[in-house]
């Protein structure tokens, strides 16, 4: 493809992403293709000679959309949001064209120093601990999600208690992490991956609010030290997936610090609420974290993969995860100069993420952030009234941001019924949890172009459903 042509189709494919935004309103929520549909209409063998560009994306809309579930619908509301912006999305396209593998500093030095730089704005930006920051004792780095992020914070924790020597000799069976029910289960295969084992994974009791009690927490602690174990590592919480429950960080960091154990903070959706002051309080104790990370791929506007995570100690990483074989030997790596982010993660090869998260953050400004997130609480703080208002129904848990969890007080049967009607309409899209055993609706406002009239319509939905149900 020639620079000329690459000019032609890539006007084709902006021109089209941007006509897919205008009319995403228009289809169908969640996709309604069958098993096996999409796979059946694509030809079985793939093409001898190259085919005109125009065919593929003709094939886009009519092969490929249909099996698509509009994540980027302002009707999405399940799950957690998964946003993606302008900014955000030409920011990725820059970096692809780019092709930029920024595994060590010397493979581009703006590819690290950029991403250094845009971390520690963000220290600021969410009022976090100023340990966090690259020109301290720590420093942040973009992964590819919370799961890998929660990984390293482990495998960090891991090695820190084995003194360093389980990466050569291996686990021995007696390490054990510490969350709660409510905890995202990435942290189960985290412990899986990290030779920890599911088994000493000890998921902790919570209270009536979905938040761990610290008090169980110490006494698992105590139990299994008696027990001749040797714990060494605990999540909290910001904002569960299940309920958006907020874990006492302080009271889990106290415990956390008596007992010596690595305490990773995990804020995946709810940590971009920080960047708007009076939302911070909800992760009071985070300043005790050894680790922290937020998803601004969920609710900042900054299309997926793009995890910020930060370290207190970054030598503890550094050395946990460290291999230098000869072939990546360098000058700049040698001097002891620069960071080569090549050993703050899992993979060896890294994409330019921060162009789009630096995009993100200039195009919006902070205050534009904030009056976004602002805008998505309101929404669904007045959900949650609404909720309340109608005596068929009832909140099932704290509503602190925005997440709001719900169900009508006929039973699990009516709250499933009304949920596969309301997705098979294709007019909104929720998921559901289980919380004190109870089949429960979620509904997040988080999707970037969500407005009042889209939630008014939810509800409104909902009700019809709801007036459907006998």
């Amino acid at each position: 493809m020639t620079p000329d042509e690459f000019r032609r189709h890539g006007h084709a494919v902006v021109d089209w992403i941007a006509d897919y935004q205008s009319r995403v309103e228009s289809f169908p929520v969640l996709s309604q293709a069958k098993p096996g549909q999409i796979r059946a209409s694509l030809p079985a063998n793939p093409p001898v000679q190259g085919e005109p560009f125009d065919a593929l994306l003709k094939d886009v809309a009519t092969l490929i959309l249909p099996g698509v579930t509009h994540w980027q619908s302002p009707n999405f509301f399940a799950y957690f949001p998964c946003n993606a912006s302008g900014p955000g999305i030409l920011g990725d396209l820059l970096s692809s064209g780019l092709g930029v593998q920024g595994m060590l500093w010397s493979t581009s030095p703006a590819c690290t120093e950029l991403e250094t730089h845009v971390l520690d704005w963000l220290v600021s930006m969410l009022g976090l601990p100023e340990k966090f920051l690259s020109s301290s004792t720590g420093g942040g780095v973009i992964q590819d999600t919370a799961s890998s992020a929660a990984l390293c914070a482990l495998l960090a924790a891991r090695e820190r208690a084995t003194n360093y020597t389980s990466n050569q000799k291996g686990c021995e069976g007696r390490l054990v992490a510490y969350a709660s029910t409510q905890t995202h289960s990435s942290l189960q295969k985290a412990a899986m991956i990290a030779g920890i084992g599911s088994a000493n994974l000890r998921l902790i009791e919570v209270d009536q609010d979905f938040a761990v009690r610290p008090g169980a927490l110490a006494g698992q602690i105590e139990a299994d030290k008696k027990a001749g174990l040797v714990p060494c590592f605990v999540c909290a919480t910001v904002g569960t997936t299940s309920s958006n429950a907020m874990d006492p960080i302080l009271e889990i960091a106290r415990v956390s610090r008596h007992h010596n154990l690595w305490l990773h903070v995990d804020a995946a959706m709810s940590g971009t609420a920080a960047l708007c002051p009076e939302f911070r309080h909800l992760q009071n104790g985070v300043e005790l974290a050894d680790s922290y990370n937020f998803n601004p791929h969920k609710w900042m506007f900054t299309n997926f993969d793009c995890n910020c995570f930060w370290i207190a100690d970054r030598k503890a990483l550094i050395q946990t995860l460290s291999i230098l074989p000869e072939y990546l030997r360098n000058q700049a790596t040698e001097s002891g100069a620069v960071i080569d982010y090549r050993d703050w993660h899992i993979q060896l090869g890294r994409r330019f993420r921060s162009l789009k998260l630096w995009f993100v953050i200039r195009h919006y400004g902070i205050e534009g952030l904030q009056h976004h997130i602002r805008e998505h609480v309101r929404l669904a703080q007045q959900f949650a009234g609404w909720v309340r208002e109608d005596d068929r129904f009832e909140v099932a848990a704290p509503t602190p941001l925005n997440l709001v969890c719900f169900r009508l007080k006929a039973g699990d049967e009516a709250n499933q019924t009304i949920m596969d009607r309301l997705n098979r309409s294709g007019d909104l899209f929720l998921t559901h949890t289980k919380l004190n055993g109870k089949l429960t609706l979620r509904l997040c406002v988080g999707q970037t172009h969500t407005q009042a009239r889209h939630v008014e319509k939810a509800w409104k939905r909902i009700r019809e459903e709801a007036n459907r149900v006998r």
